[in-house]
């Protein structure tokens, strides 16, 4: 990505959070995280119960881990280095924020168990991390151009489900994931691009 358009990326996703941000911390987000919320509730049955009870375990610390682990056992070169600061920084700016903010979770029916506080969502920052690196891999090495877009929809949806698993099963309001999905792909725009230039011709 040319410096300007990648300034431009990253204003823009740094904007939004900070906008986001204010707007938790002023509480004005109600209606919004109401109307998503109502939508995503819409969609109640025993299939996306079973689903999205099952899709947000991936976004879970032990999970993630244990993905990152058998990756960098499979790539074995620098992909298995940028998934695991990916990680570590997502994580750590994760908890920061947390214990900054100190959003309650939503006081709502709840499918699974969850502790802590909810500003940002912690599985949408780690799933756009993580899985969000996948995705770049997928599309940028994948030579076969049907092999190429199928994986990197497949990403796409499952990184996705993930944010929105969390507003369904009750632990996240939208405002919580919105934040986590802008802040997490700030951070993976610019861990990308700064390996871009740590690699090059090596």
């Amino acid at each position: 990505m040319k410096n300007k358009k990648l300034y431009i990326v990253l204003f823009i996703l740094g904007l939004i959070f900070i906008t986001n941000t204010i707007l938790v911390l002023s509480g004005l987000t109600t209606g919004f995280d109401n109307a998503i919320y109502n939508l995503v509730r819409s969609l109640e049955c025993e299939f996306f119960d079973k689903y999205f009870v099952f899709i947000t375990k991936f976004g879970n610390v032990s999970v993630v881990i244990g993905i990152v682990s058998l990756l960098i056992l499979l790539f074995r070169n620098r992909n298995g280095i940028i998934l695991t600061i990916l990680g570590v920084i997502s994580a750590v700016t994760n908890k920061t924020l947390k214990h900054i903010i100190q959003r309650s979770r939503p006081d709502v029916l709840r499918l699974i168990k969850q502790g802590g506080y909810s500003y940002p969502s912690g599985h949408s920052m780690i799933s756009v991390a993580i899985y969000g690196y996948l995705l770049y891999l997928a599309f940028t090495k994948i030579k076969n151009r049907i092999l190429k877009w199928l994986c990197s929809i497949i990403l796409f949806i499952f990184i996705l489900s993930i944010g929105v698993s969390r507003i369904y099963v009750g632990v996240h309001y939208a405002s919580d994931v919105l934040g986590g999905f802008t802040l997490a792909l700030f951070e993976l725009i610019l861990i990308i691009n700064l390996a871009k230039k740590r690699f090059r011709g090596n």
